[in-house]
């Protein structure tokens, strides 16, 4: 009855592990596509900010071994994997709360950087032509906040050629004819909808690895208690 028991609990754990094998690439695959998709941002935004996609990255990857640990050690009943095995997932687990508290603290910065690299790329914008005319391509907008702001730039009516629609074929582009949203809000609005997918990914992995961590300390002891019986 009792190997019947440890069995149990060992394929539980074995077939936790590949879940959670798969969970690490689903991260790897969630933080490569955020950082291909918007690292070009980061001049808006400054690469601080991108250091979450390469740690998620870092997690996935880290995570992907553990699971091989602990399928290992479930496999050949080895009680000193598996609590290798629990000793990692609980330092990923503090490791992902710490990136949680420091994603979050940054999430409140986000608009005030946003503030200052605008200001900062506009102030330079000979430096800059080619961020924000994919900024304002990509997201269909016109300076921060609006066609105005290119006034204190150009000191005239004339205005970036991305600022307008090129189906209207409008030379030089004009406020007249400028996209009349403004690039700052767009932006933030796409890093807040790609932080609500990474906190997702967080709290889903998280409460996987409590489960996990659950079933290898019920493990951990049964395969204990056999050992010293032998």
């Amino acid at each position: 009855m009792a190997d019947w028991g440890v069995n149990s609990v060992k394929y539980l754990v074995f077939a936790f592990n590949l879940l959670f094998a798969l969970t690490g690439i689903a991260i790897i695959t969630v933080g490569a596509y955020i950082q291909a998709s918007y690292h070009h941002y980061s001049n808006f935004v400054g690469e601080d900010f991108w250091t979450a996609p390469i740690l998620l990255i870092v997690v996935g990857v880290i995570v992907f071994i553990i699971a091989f640990l602990g399928c290992c050690g479930a496999v050949r009943e080895s009680h000193r994997m598996v609590l290798g095995f629990s000793i990692a997932l609980i330092l990923v687990f503090l490791f992902e709360i710490g990136i949680g508290i420091a994603g979050y603290t940054k999430h409140d910065q986000l608009k005030e950087i946003l503030e200052k690299g605008f200001n900062r790329t506009m102030v330079d914008y000979k430096e800059n032509i080619a961020a924000w005319d994919l900024l304002q391509t990509e997201l269909v907008c016109c300076g921060t906040n609006g066609p105005q702001d290119w006034e204190d730039v150009f000191h005239n009516k004339t205005i970036p050629d991305t600022c307008c629609n090129e189906a209207l074929k409008v030379l030089p582009c004009t406020m007249e004819f400028a996209h009349k949203d403004g690039c700052m809000p767009k932006l933030l609005t796409l890093l807040d909808d790609k932080s609500v997918v990474l906190t997702a990914v967080g709290i889903g992995v998280a409460l996987l690895q409590l489960i996990g961590l659950a079933y290898a300390c019920c493990l951990y002891r049964a395969f204990r208690r056999n050992y010293e019986s032998v």
